[in-house]
């Protein structure tokens, strides 16, 4: 529940303002995740990619957005995340022209290599800005659940955005749309943001950048790359690689004063359990997209852009969700709030799991349920663990709720897509290879087939892959529920009270007085 004592002024219209500008770089980052999902025949016409190529297109942008969260968050808090953020949107404005007029498929995985690095720098300045913006326990909560909730929906309109482009225009045009918004927050955000920054910083640890990039890369592939191929050698190698960098980025962080992830944040009730619990709610959702957009393309039939559209359903049961669910924390105990979203995500994962091969409007039930109770849960939580920490520590609390939510999706997809594969194939365990390996693999297989003998395999293989979608949806039912448990104690009490800090704009110097917007 709000405590009355720690809210800050009220914010007024020039913050509201200055929020929706900030929601624009989240929008166009989170869209940037999905905005290629229609492009990929058109770039291979023109840039004539490799396999390999293909695949470090898509994966450029991610991986360098998940490595560089952290270090973008400390750097936010050391040289202001004004600043930070104005940099980061001129650098992905600049490498979206790249990636528009990109003539080879090296110089468009570039490109794509540096809007991730833009969007690391984008997303935990975007937050800890709000952060800082709203002082009054209710509005920031409200500005959160806002936030969260552009967050998840951006991604839905990517590839929505990216089929009406590609519709009227050439692929490059899915880049260009990013260069305008950027512009615009280039000429606003100086007038309507003030900047924060850590008035006592310390010395930047740059030894700790490439560990914390060898710890967070390995673990994001070797978990991608086994949700698509399985539990191969290589891949188990990567997490362990990665495990081993991440206890040695701990071990850094804990022996120096001016680490770049401050460990006094983890001894915040409420910080922690936060940032696992998000981690839960992204496992999550990403994990139930891996199912839902193969069901509707490759189960249902559905083009490429109808797919897109119907799955887009779901936000309207998000966008009723984020600010209920702030306005309900602020009448009982927001524990029991989020282990509500937890449960109301399990009930979702469970209507996930009684469809049958014909069943849209199920899907789309449940996959709206399950969105909106893991949004309830990642806007309380994440207003949770940002309100616990110092205000001058918003931008590194922001960057490890991001990189929780990387690890969580990488990590629901391989784990619940490797179930769901797992049951595919034992189910058609007697196949040809190409039947047994994939669900697009059974759908190209049956098209080469043709006739009775093409609609019985691809019957089947369907079959197959929602036995498999059922299975892993009632795995991560019961993962919710236990959450849901877990949040119950774990935040029982912990409210959103803000932590004492000197949570004023500065103009690089020192601390201006209260109420300036420099």
């Amino acid at each position: 529940m709000t405590n009355p004592a720690a809210s800050g002024r009220l914010a007024g219209r020039r913050e509201w303002t200055a929020f929706a500008v900030l929601l624009l770089p989240l929008l166009l980052v989170s869209m940037d995740v999905s905005v290629l999902y229609f492009a990929v025949p058109a770039i291979t016409r023109e840039l004539d990619p490799s396999a390999t190529q293909q695949l470090w297109i898509f994966d450029s942008y991610a991986f360098a957005l998940a490595g560089l969260l952290i270090t973008m968050g400390s750097l936010g808090d050391r040289i202001g995340r004004r600043r930070l953020l104005l940099a980061g949107a001129a650098a992905f404005g600049l490498a979206s022209i790249g990636a528009a007029y990109a003539t080879s498929a090296d110089m468009l995985i570039a490109a794509r290599f540096l809007l991730g690095v833009g969007g690391a720098t984008l997303m935990p300045s975007t937050l800890a800005l709000v952060r800082n913006l709203f002082r009054d326990d209710r509005q920031r909560g409200k500005a959160i659940a806002l936030w969260s909730g552009a967050m998840t929906a951006g991604i839905a309109l990517g590839s929505v955005m990216s089929g009406v482009m590609l519709n009227h225009f050439w692929w490059g045009s899915v880049f260009l749309v990013n260069v305008p918004a950027m512009l615009l927050l280039l000429v606003l955000v100086p007038v309507l943001v003030p900047e924060f920054k850590d008035p006592a910083p310390g010395r930047f640890d740059l030894l700790s950048v490439p560990l914390s990039m060898a710890a967070v890369l390995p673990l994001v592939y070797g978990l991608k790359e086994i949700a698509a191929e399985g539990l191969e050698p290589p891949y188990l190698l990567c997490i362990a690689l990665g495990i081993l960098f991440g206890l040695l980025f701990v071990r850094r962080q804990r022996g120096r004063d001016d680490a770049m992830v401050n460990r006094a944040l983890f001894r915040r009730r409420g910080f922690g359990a936060g940032i696992g619990l998000n981690t839960v709610a992204a496992f999550a959702m990403l994990g139930s997209a891996y199912f839902t957009t193969q069901y509707f393309q490759s189960v249902l039939g559905m083009g490429t852009l109808e797919a897109a559209l119907w799955s887009l359903a779901p936000s309207v049961f998000i966008g009723a969700a984020a600010p209920a669910s702030a306005a309900l924390a602020r009448k009982v105990d927001r524990s029991l709030v989020v282990s509500g979203g937890f449960v109301l995500g399990a009930v979702g994962f469970a209507l996930i799991a009684l469809v049958d091969t014909d069943a849209l409007w199920l899907v789309l039930t449940g996959a709206g349920v399950l969105a909106s109770g893991i949004v309830t849960v990642m806007s309380l939580v994440s207003d949770t663990a940002l309100a616990s920490a110092p205000a001058e520590k918003a931008g590194s609390a922001a960057s490890l709720l991001e990189t929780g939510a990387e690890f969580g999706g990488a990590l629901g997809m391989a784990v619940l897509g490797s179930l769901g594969t797992a049951v595919y194939r034992d189910d058609l365990a007697g196949a040809e290879p190409a039947v047994r390996e994939t669900l697009g693999g059974a759908v190209a297989a049956a098209g080469q087939l043709g006739g009775a003998a093409g609609a019985e395999v691809l019957a089947l293989a369907r079959e197959a892959f929602v036995h498999g979608m059922q299975y892993a949806a009632w795995g991560g039912s019961a993962l919710l529920l236990v959450a849901a448990g877990a949040a119950a104690v774990l935040l029982r009490g912990v409210g959103a009270a803000a932590a004492p800090s000197a949570d004023r704009p500065t103009d690089g110097l020192g601390v201006v007085p209260e109420g300036s917007c420099r």
